[in-house]
């Protein structure tokens, strides 16, 4: 029988070929989600996804009835649903029973993608600001140890291996915005936690003279350090760490999958892009902010005769905790009153084009099923799934000598700049910050903007990153060049000024041997002939005064060859300004560098949504944040760390311990630094190339695409549906 044509006042599709509706058609996936529909809302519903016929019925079956194919063989009949274009309720923004009108301006993309760019905002701040920040200070104030200091640092990532493939897998199909405020809340407490050390301590009583370094005064320093048992709170710190890890858990899996199933396909990629840039502007922000608090003394409101350049100054590092703890509660309120689902972003699920990569055992086909993923048992299979999946597997890999070079570089950058360029920490610290904001940020913001410009599919996506990687590759040879060290007394140079035979290091010398300079009070000071020098008193050094601009000045140096007399000369406070002529060219590339890196951040991200199903999504998200961290971000600092400590020249020397590098050989520091970025672009590339080789795209004639989606954001489904099969036709 033939199905008479929509009349223009109904809601339906005007199609122009004759239509014949046989058999009873298959049970909807989603039927019991909407219920059995009435003969007057099938007449009206609208067909979705395309739909296929044979045989023949009579025209009151074929309105009743949703319009569904009823044979298997069709493959237009994989993933159809029934959706109703009645007024559905709108899922009201609130808490609970209270769900305030006025909330309905905050309940579109636009108002969570504000909210969780302030989290994100607030935990790049945090994690990857003030915690590097305050490292030293912290170390100083409750005697920690290196080692001690960089289990506090993992706690966070320990956590979040643990959390993720939990977080991941319930929260995927459960309630998001719940879970990211719950995890924003949890993470401001942590923040807390983190500071309270701070108020259950006595007042910090550190070595206030300020000739200390000086000849007479380091003659009478004592080696042996009393213990004063606060290097117990170093278990406070690693539990607010590990609850800043919990926290930022849902963040960048439910956050991102949250954003990408309330928004058109096309935006998609952009609302990421925004997303991931607030959360490098967050560390920049750490870095400045924490920066000056350190120069505020952490006794707020005692008078103190030392500045910060003491080297036992120790600044108020917890201010930022306490701020961002407070802002991370305030903004974890809004996002848990957010709804399971946006306003209007059903038709975006339904007008999803699938760009799964398909398994030659169509095991992949499993995941459409509405059903899995919401017990324990399915976990298992979902694991298998993603495993069977070469695209994935291979966009993991690729992500995590990503993560290794990014965390290598956030976390060496600054110590690279500092020995290159003879900057102080702060300084280089604030530098690699101006860095690091426009290339990181403007990069991953990009990376979003071309797979949105371009509309890039995913094969098209990998491609972009392998051009990316391979880009940053090239530049990456900037390393070859390095400025040359400034010539320090007694490490890169005799006092005499001869090189030092066999690069043996040797501090004392007959002008400061009356000092008796001890090695444990590293405070460079830059002599008056453009030589360095260990510290005050290794330079001979007997007296000091401050100048109006608060520099200090040494006088009475007898190391110190004075320019225009015989007697002893003068030494400024720090290390001696370098004049690299290969600077500007050095911080070009390294901008080039970084550019790229992120700009392929956010397109291996969108590829890594789309090789796999929609509802392995969150769960996939959180399996690739397990292999970055575990193979990328814990790695990746000691890995560089142990490739630039093996440029040291001059160690720190605690009571006969080795303690932290003081000076670095720059040429060697280049080297070693170009000698593990090659390796990791290498890697990445390579794995880039297998990921886009092995991707098996879904048939085009079984994926209809959602072109005709009105820009308005009506969702119709046009002429981008393909030619159904009429009884005619077969």
């Amino acid at each position: 029988m033939e199905m008479p044509h929509n009349l223009p006042g109904e809601r339906g599709f005007p199609f122009a070929q004759t239509l014949v509706f046989p058999g009873p058609p298959a049970p909807l996936e989603n039927a019991s989600a909407f219920g059995p529909p009435s003969p007057a809302e099938a007449r009206d519903a609208p067909l979705s996804n395309g739909a296929a016929s044979s045989g023949a019925s009579s025209p009151s079956d074929s309105c009743a009835r949703p319009l569904c194919q009823g044979g298997p063989e069709e493959p237009y009949s994989q993933g159809v649903k029934y959706v109703s274009t009645e007024e559905e309720e709108e899922p009201a923004c609130g808490w609970g029973a209270f769900t305030p009108g006025c909330l309905r301006l905050f309940n579109t993309p636009k108002g969570i993608l504000f909210f969780l760019c302030v989290a994100s905002f607030l935990q790049g701040m945090t994690v990857n600001g003030f915690i590097n920040t305050v490292v030293t200070s912290i170390e100083r104030r409750f005697d920690l140890r290196s080692y001690q200091s960089g289990l506090i640092a993992s706690s966070y990532d320990i956590a979040a291996c643990l959390c993720l493939t939990f977080v991941s897998y319930f929260g995927g199909n459960g309630h998001k915005p719940r879970w990211l405020g719950w995890g924003v809340l949890v993470m401001g407490l942590g923040s807390l936690l983190f500071a309270l050390p701070h108020f259950t301590t006595g007042r910090y009583a550190g070595r206030f003279s300020e000739d200390m370094g000086a000849c007479a005064a380091n003659r009478s320093q004592a080696c042996a350090r009393a213990a004063s048992g606060l290097a117990s709170y170093r278990f406070v710190f690693m539990l607010g760490q590990f609850l800043h890890g919990v926290g930022a858990t849902p963040l960048y899996t439910l956050g991102v999958t949250y954003l990408d199933e309330n928004v058109k396909t096309n935006y998609s990629p952009v609302y990421i892009a925004v997303f991931y840039t607030a959360a490098i502007l967050g560390p920049a922000a750490g870095y400045l902010v924490g920066g000056m608090f350190l120069n505020i003394y952490t006794e707020i409101g005692r008078e103190i005769d030392i500045t910060p350049e003491n080297t036992h100054w120790v600044g108020a590092w917890w201010i930022g905790f306490l701020g961002a703890g407070a802002a991370s509660l305030l903004i974890s309120i809004p996002i848990l009153g957010y709804p399971r689902r946006l306003p209007g972003s059903q038709r975006y699920i339904v007008m999803r084009v699938s760009e799964a990569h398909q398994l030659k055992d169509g095991s992949h086909k499993k995941a459409s099923d509405p059903d899995f993923g919401k017990t324990v048992k399915d976990l298992p299979r979902s694991v298998l799934l993603l495993l069977k999946n070469p695209t994935f597997i291979f966009l993991c890999l690729a992500g995590a000598t990503e993560a290794t070079l990014i965390a290598g570089m956030s976390t060496f950058g600054p110590k690279f700049l500092e020995f290159q360029f003879s900057l102080s920490a702060s300084e280089a610290a604030t530098f690699f910050g101006y860095l690091v904001v426009p290339a990181g940020g403007g990069g991953t913001f990009l990376g979003g903007f071309l797979v949105n410009k371009f509309k890039l599919r995913c094969s098209g996506i990998i491609k972009l990153c392998l051009l990316c990687t391979v880009s940053s590759l090239l530049a990456i040879f900037i390393f070859f060049i390095h400025c040359p060290n400034m010539p320090m007394a007694g490490v890169t140079q005799m006092y005499e000024g001869s090189a030092l035979p066999g690069g043996h290091l040797n501090l004392s010398a007959p002008c400061n041997a009356e000092c008796g300079c001890q090695h444990e009070t590293y405070s460079p000071v830059c002599g008056s002939d453009g030589v360095m020098y260990y510290s005050p008193c290794h330079a001979g050094c007997k007296a000091s005064r401050r100048l109006r601009s608060g520099k200090k000045v040494y006088s009475e140096c007898s190391c110190v060859t004075a320019s225009r007399h015989s007697g002893p000369g003068e030494a400024e406070a720090g290390k001696c300004t370098s004049s690299c002529a290969k600077r500007p060219l050095l911080l070009f590339f390294m901008f080039i560098v970084i550019l790229f890196t992120f700009l392929s951040s956010i397109p291996a991200l969108t590829a890594t949504l789309r090789c796999v199903s929609d509802r392995q999504r969150s769960f996939a998200l959180g399996i690739q944040w397990i292999v970055v961290r575990t193979l990328g971000g814990i790695p990746g600092p000691i890995a560089f760390g142990s490739m630039i400590d093996k440029s040291c020249l001059l160690w720190q020397d605690q009571c006969g311990e080795q303690g932290s590098c003081y000076v670095y050989q720059n040429s060697a520091m280049s080297r070693y630094t170009l000698i593990a970025g090659l390796v990791y672009k290498v890697l990445g590339t390579t794995f880039f190339i297998v990921a886009c080789l092995l991707y098996k795209p879904p048939p085009a004639e079984s994926a209809p695409g959602s072109s005709g989606t009105s820009e308005n954001g009506n969702g119709d489904l046009q002429e981008s549906k393909p030619p159904l099969q009429t009884h005619e036709d077969k």
